[in-house]
C-alpha cells in the first residue's frame, strides 16, 4: 500500500488531480478483500477502462463493483474526468493523455504479479482446458470440405516455399535436433537428456532412432546406452500438463513434452522458422524473434485509427490437430514429421490421461509458429471474402505493413477486423473482445500499449516486495521496478523504494549504470566509482550481485559425445557443462567490488 500511495502521488503531480480518496477507497477494500483488489479487481477496472477508451464512453455495463457519480465510477472520478464527460461518460475531445496513462498505470501494475493461485482457482483451471479440448472436437464437426479446400489453398499460397524446403531436407535426412531448455514429462535434468532411451514407433517411422540417438554406431552397441524403449502408440509417454503462474485470476496451463518428443520438435523449429522470417513474400507479416515490428504497427494504429490488434483467449489449446493436417497437406514428408512429433496424450491433474484434439498445448517447440501460421492464414481467408476475390501472391504482397502475426497477437487493417474475427470464430477460435481493438485509438500488441500514438505501457510489479536481504529474487525484481519506474519519472515511488532496498541492503545500494552486474540505481547522473580495476582501469563500486549456485549434473560417456556433436553456432559451450548444467538450484546476494558499467 506504500507503493501505491506512492504511484497515485506521482499521477496527482502530472494530472493535477487529487487522489487522497482513491487511495482510501483502495485502502480499504484492500483490507476487505485482500491483495485480490490490486491483482485482480483493479486490473478489470483497467480492462474496462481501456474498453472505454475503444468505445469512446463509459457504457453503463462497465465497472461492476464499483460505485458511480454520474456517468463515471467513484474510483479515480478525478482522473477519470480529465478523460470522459463527468455527466455523459462521452470521451472529450482533447483527454488528458498523462491520465490516461496514470490510470493504466495504477490498475495494471499489480495484474501479473507472480505469486500462486488458489487450489479453487487451479482446479478450475484444469478443468477449462479439458472442457477447451472438448469444444475443440465440437469445432472439427465444422471444419467443412469447403473450408478445407479453402484454408489449404491460402496456406500453400502464403508458406509453400518454406515448406517445400524443409519438406525436401526431411526427405534427404539433412537435418540436426537438439534439446531444449525446458522440463521434460520424465523430469530428466538438462545433460540427462543426452543419455535419454525412449522412442516411439511413430517417430521411428519418420526418424528412425539410429540416425538421431547415437553419436556413432559402437554406442548404438553397448549397454545401457543401445537399450532403446521405442513404445506402441498406446503405451507412449503422455504430455505432463502443469500450472506456472500468470495473474493471480488463473494460472497459466502447460504441457511438458517428453524428452524424445522435445527433442525432435527442435530439428523442424530450426527448420522452418527461419525460412518463414526470411520469405520474401510473407516474411515482414509473421514472426516468433522480435515483437518490435508489432509494436510499432500497433502504435501506428492508436495514433491513424487505419490498424486494429486483435488477441485470441486460449489461442494454442484451441489450434485443432485438424488444421494443422490440412496446414502440411501438400508436403507429406513434412506432414508426417509434424505429426509424429505431435503427443497425442495429456496427463491432467484430477482429470487423469486425456486423447488431446488439439495440435499442442503451450511447452510443444512447435506450438507458437503453427499457431500462427494458421491464424495468418485465416487472416488471408478473410481478406479475400471481404474482397470477393481469390488469394494470390501479388493480393498478399499489398498487405506488408498492415498485417502482423506474432503468436496470437495479431494486426489487420481495421477494414478487415470483423470479418478475420467471425472467420476465426467460424474455425473455432474465440476472440477475446476485451484485448481486441480497433474502434478508438487505444491499440496492445506484444506488450506494447499505445493511446493516440503516445506509449502507455504500465511497469508491472513481477514480485512481491522483498523483507530481507535473503530474499534475493525479490530484490533483484524490486531493483529492477524501481529503475524503469525511475526511467519513467516516477520520483515519489523511486524514492520509496530506494529507502526500503537500503534498509535491506544495509545502506549498499550504489548508482550505476545499466550495464553493470551490480544490484544498484540507475541514474541519469554521472556515476563514478570508489576505486578502480587495476588491470581493465574501469571504475569499481561496492555493491551487491546476484550469484547463482549451479545444479550438479554430471555427464559422460556417449552422452557427453553427443552433445557436443549436437552443439550448433560458433558460441563454445560453457565451462564446466559436463558437470553443472540447467537452471541454478538457489541464488544469493553477494557483497563485493563491482564494475559501474
Amino acid at each position: 500500500m506504500s507503493l501505491v500511495g506512492s504511484i497515485l502521488h506521482d499521477i496527482e503531480n502530472r494530472c493535477e488531480a487529487s487522489t487522497t480518496l482513491d487511495l482510501k477507497t483502495i485502502q480499504s477494500r484492500v483490507d476487505d478483500e485482500g491483495i485480490s483488489f490490486l491483482t485482480i479487481s483493479l486490473a478489470n477496472f483497467g480492462k474496462d477502462f481501456q474498453k472505454s477508451l475503444d468505445l469512446s464512453f463509459v457504457d453503463p455495463s462497465l465497472f461492476a463493483g464499483f460505485s458511480r457519480s454520474g456517468a463515471l465510477p467513484r474510483l479515480f472520478g478525478g482522473l477519470l474526468g480529465l478523460v470522459f464527460d463527468k455527466e455523459s461518460g462521452v470521451l472529450l475531445d482533447n483527454p488528458n493523455i498523462d491520465a490516461i496513462s496514470g490510470i493504466h498505470q495504477i490498475t495494471s501494475m499489480f495484474s501479473k504479479i507472480k505469486i500462486e493461485c488458489s487450489d479453487r482457482r487451479t482446479k478450475a483451471a484444469f478443468a477449462a482446458y479439458v472442457k477447451c479440448d472438448a469444444d475443440v472436437k465440437e469445432s472439427d464437426k465444422e471444419f467443412s470440405i469447403e473450408l478445407r479446400k479453402e484454408f489449404s489453398l491460402v496456406s500453400s499460397i502464403l508458406f509453400s516455399e518454406a515448406f517445400s524446403q524443409v519438406n525436401q531436407l526431411i526427405v534427404d535426412s539433412q537435418l540436426k535436433p537438439k534439446h531444449g531448455s525446458g522440463a521434460t514429462a520424465e523430469r530428466l535434468s538438462s545433460n540427462k537428456k543426452y543419455t535419454s532411451m525412449h522412442w516411439n514407433s511413430r517417430l521411428e517411422e519418420v526418424f528412425p532412432h539410429m540416425l538421431w540417438m547415437y553419436p556413432n554406431y559402437l554406442s548404438a552397441l553397448e549397454e545401457p546406452y543401445g537399450n532403446v524403449d521405442i513404445r506402441e502408440p498406446g503405451a507412449e509417454l503422455p504430455v505432463r500438463v502443469i500450472t506456472v503462474p500468470k495473474t493471480l485470476k488463473t494460472p497459466r496451463i502447460i504441457a511438458i513434452e517428453p524428452t524424445h518428443m522435445q527433442y525432435m520438435q527442435q530439428i523442424l523449429l530450426a527448420e522452418i522458422v527461419p525460412r518463414l522470417e526470411s520469405s520474401s513474400l510473407i516474411g515482414s507479416m509473421i514472426g516468433f524473434t522480435d515483437q518490435l515490428p508489432n509494436r510499432e504497427l500497433a502504435r501506428k494504429g492508436s495514433y491513424d485509427g487505419s490498424l486494429a490488434t486483435l488477441d485470441l483467449s486460449e489461442a494454442s489449446d484451441r489450434v485443432s490437430n485438424q488444421h494443422v493436417l490440412e496446414l502440411f497437406r501438400p508436403w507429406p514428408s513434412l506432414s508426417e514429421a509434424v505429426q509424429a512429433t505431435r503427443s497425442r496424450k495429456a496427463d491432467i491433474p484430477g482429470h487423469g490421461v486425456k486423447r488431446l484434439a488439439k495440435f499442442a498445448s503451450m511447452g510443444s517447440a512447435l506450438c507458437f509458429p503453427v499457431e500462427s501460421m494458421i491464424f495468418l492464414t485465416i487472416i488471408f481467408m478473410a481478406i479475400g471474402r471481404v474482397l470477393n476475390t481469390p488469394v494470390t501472391p501479388k493480393l498478399v504482397s499489398q498487405f506488408r505493413g498492415s498485417v502482423r502475426v506474432y503468436g496470437d497477437d495479431i494486426i489487420v487493417p481495421v477494414r478487415f477486423a470483423n470479418s478475420v474475427a467471425s472467420t476465426l470464430e467460424l474455425l473455432g477460435y474465440k476472440v477475446n473482445a476485451n484485448k481486441s481493438f480497433w474502434t478508438g485509438k487505444f491499440r496492445e500488441s506484444c506488450g506494447g500499449d499505445y493511446y493516440d500514438g503516445q506509449w502507455i505501457t504500465p511497469i508491472r510489479v513481477r514480485r512481491v516486495l522483498p523483507q530481507q536481504r535473503q530474499h534475493s529474487d525479490e530484490v533483484v525484481s524490486t531493483t529492477a521496478l524501481r529503475n524503469q519506474l525511475y526511467k519513467a519519472g516516477y520520483w515519489r515511488s523511486v524514492r520509496y523504494l530506494d529507502s526500503l532496498l537500503e534498509e535491506i541492503l544495509g545502506g549498499v545500494f550504489p548508482a550505476i549504470e545499466d550495464t553493470s552486474d551490480a544490484v544498484g540505481r540507475h541514474t541519469y547522473l554521472p556515476v563514478s566509482g570508489t576505486s578502480m580495476c587495476p588491470d581493465l582501469q574501469r571504475p569499481m563500486v561496492m555493491a551487491y550481485r546476484k550469484k547463482d549456485k549451479p545444479r550438479v549434473d554430471k555427464l559422460e560417456g556417449y552422452g557427453a559425445l553427443m552433445k557436443f556433436f549436437l552443439k550448433s553456432g560458433e558460441t563454445p559451450l560453457s565451462e564446466g557443462h559436463l558437470i553443472n548444467a540447467g537452471r541454478p538450484l538457489a541464488s544469493r546476494l553477494i557483497k563485493g567490488l563491482v564494475y559501474t558499467y
